[in-house]
C-alpha cells in the first residue's frame, strides 16, 4: 500500500475528517458514479443511509450536511464552508437536490437522510447511497470512511484491496525497523528518503509547492481561529478561547521562549486552540492525519517557525516529510480512525508525527526521529475518543493542546539521547492496534460512554 504525503495531509473542513470529509468524498464519488453510467437524468430521489458510528454522532460531526454536499458535486478541499448552512436551508425548504450540481431530484430530509442503529461489517464509519428511478433503484453503493478523510467502497472492502495505488516506490517500508535499515543502508534522513519516495508521484517543485500550500492553509487556520470570537455551534455553549488568549499573551510582549517554559507552553495551546476552535466551527482545516487531531501539528510547527530565528520553508518541508513517515507506519498498521480504535489512533498518530517532524528539523537522526514518534505515541495509548454530545469540542480541544505540548517534550528528550531505548515504535503502533481491538466500541466515537455520558450524569 502506497501512501503519499499528500494522502495524510489534506485540505478540507471541520469538525471531522472520518465524519464530514470523507462521506463529502464519498457522496461526490457516488454522484460522479451516476454521471460515468449515464444514470443522473433518469434518478428521481437519493437516499442516505448512515451506519455505526456516522449515524451515533454524524449530526454532531455535520456527516448529514457534508454528504449532502458531496451529492451537489462539491469537494471537501474546494467548497466555501460559509455557503454550506445556506445551501442546506434551500434543501430543507425546497425538498429538492441539485444532483452533481446539475440534476434536480427530490429529497425530503426526514424521509431520505436515515440514521440507523447498525453496523455494517468492515468499518464502523459506513454507509450506502441510494439512487432512485421512478419506480426502481438506479444504483445502490456504499462507502467507509477509514479514517483520515480516506474513504473505500465496498468492492474495495470485500477484496482487500483498500489501496489501488500501484506505485513502485524506491524506498517503500512497512515498519520503523524498515524505515531505520533504509536509511542507514542508503545513507539518507527520514525527510531525504520520503522526498525520494515522492519524487515516484510529482517531482520535487510540485511536492515543495504542495506542502507549502499546506502549511499556508494551516497558517490561514491559525489566524482565522485567533480572531474568531463567541460559541461554538452545536448546542453545548462552548465559548472560544483562543481570541482572548492571543491578546493577553500579546498585552505580555514577545516571550523570552528559551527563558521561560511556561510562556513557550501557552504559545503551543494557543495554536493548537485556534486550529480545534475552527474545526469545530465547520472551518477550513488541514487533516493532520484527521480533523478531530488537526490542531497538533500546526501548534507545533508554529511554535518551530515563530521562535527559531533561522527556521525557513526547507524546514516546513523537512517536517512534513517526517512526520509523514510516522504518519504511514500508523496507518499502515494499526489505524488512524478514532471510531476504529479510539482516540489514539488519532491525537496519539498526531503526536508521534509532530515529535517526528520536529525532531527531524532539530536534526535528529532516524533512530532519534524512530524515538521521538515512540514517545509520542506510547503516552497516548489507550485514550478513548468519547466526545460529549458528539461534537468535536469536548474533550477534543484541549487535548489537542495538551498533545501538542507533549509531542514537543518526546523531541526533546529524544533527542538528548542516542535513538537507544526499550521499546520499539513499531511495538507502540501494535500494541495502539491491539487496544483499539480491545477497547469497548461505547468508547469509540459513539458518544455512548466516558466523558460523554459523566457529562449528562452531572
Amino acid at each position: 500500500m502506497a501512501i503519499s504525503v499528500f494522502d495524510l495531509f489534506k485540505i478540507g473542513i471541520g469538525p471531522s475528517s472520518s465524519h464530514t470529509v470523507g462521506p463529502m468524498r464519498a457522496a461526490v464519488l457516488f454522484a460522479g458514479a451516476l454521471v460515468e453510467r449515464r444514470l443522473l437524468e433518469r434518478v428521481r430521489r437519493i437516499e442516505v443511509r448512515l451506519y455505526g458510528s456516522l449515524s451515533a454522532t454524524g449530526v454532531g460531526h455535520g456527516t448529514d450536511r457534508a454528504v449532502i454536499m458531496g451529492l451537489m458535486g462539491e469537494w471537501p478541499e474546494r467548497i466555501d464552508p460559509s455557503l454550506i448552512e445556506p445551501r442546506i436551508a434551500s434543501l430543507r425548504a425546497s425538498g429538492e437536490l441539485l444532483l452533481a450540481g446539475r440534476q434536480p431530484v427530490s429529497f425530503d430530509w426526514e424521509r431520505d437522510m436515515r440514521l440507523l442503529d447498525e453496523n455494517l461489517p468492515y468499518h464502523p464509519n459506513a454507509m450506502t447511497l441510494v439512487a432512485h428511478g421512478e419506480t426502481n433503484e438506479l444504483h445502490t453503493d456504499t462507502y467507509y470512511s477509514v479514517g483520515g478523510g480516506f474513504v473505500v467502497d465496498a468492492e474495495q472492502a470485500a477484496s482487500g484491496q483498500l489501496d489501488q495505488d500501484s506505485t513502485v516506490l524506491p524506498y517503500d517500508f512497512s515498519s520503523a525497523a524498515e524505515l531505520l535499515t533504509l536509511c542507514r543502508r542508503h545513507g539518507l534522513r527520514v525527510s531525504e528518503l520520503m522526498l525520494a519516495n515522492e519524487l515516484a508521484w510529482r517531482d520535487e517543485a510540485q511536492i515543495r509547492e504542495g506542502l507549502l500550500r499546506l502549511w499556508q492553509v494551516m497558517q490561514e487556520c491559525v489566524a482565522n481561529g485567533l480572531q474568531a470570537e463567541g460559541i461554538l455551534p452545536g448546542g453545548l455553549n462552548v465559548r472560544r478561547r483562543a481570541a482572548r488568549l492571543h491578546r493577553s499573551l500579546q498585552e505580555l510582549g514577545r516571550p523570552n521562549v528559551i527563558g521561560s517554559t511556561m510562556s513557550a507552553m501557552e504559545w503551543v495551546n494557543l495554536y493548537a486552540l485556534a486550529v480545534n476552535e475552527e474545526n469545530a466551527a465547520g472551518g477550513r482545516m488541514v487533516t493532520a492525519p484527521t480533523n478531530g487531531a488537526a490542531g497538533i501539528i500546526p501548534a507545533v510547527l508554529h511554535y518551530y517557525m515563530r521562535f527559531n530565528p533561522e527556521a525557513s520553508e526547507d524546514d516546513v518541508v523537512r517536517f512534513f516529510l517526517g512526520a509523514a513517515a510516522v504518519g504511514i507506519l500508523c496507518k499502515k498498521n494499526a489505524s488512524i480512525s478514532g471510531a476504529e480504535v479510539g482516540c489514539q489512533g488519532e491525537v496519539g498518530s498526531a503526536c508521534a508525527m509532530a515529535a517526528a517532524g520536529l525532531a527531524e528539523v532539530l536534526g535528529a537522526t532516524p533512530e532519534q526521529l524512530e524515538n521521538a514518534a515512540e514517545i509520542g505515541l506510547e503516552h497516548n495509548l489507550g485514550l478513548t475518543c468519547d466526545p460529549v454530545g458528539g461534537l468535536v469540542q469536548v474533550p477534543c480541544i484541549e487535548r489537542n493542546a495538551i498533545a501538542a505540548v507533549k509531542a514537543i517534550n518526546a523531541a526533546q528528550m529524544a533527542l538528548r539521547g542516542d535513538g537507544e531505548h526499550f521499546i520499539s515504535l513499531d511495538r507502540v503502533i501494535r500494541t495502539m492496534r491491539d487496544t483499539g481491538a480491545d477497547m469497548h466500541d461505547k468508547y469509540k466515537e459513539t458518544s455512548r460512554g466516558g466523558l460523554a455520558v459523566s457529562a449528562i450524569e452531572c
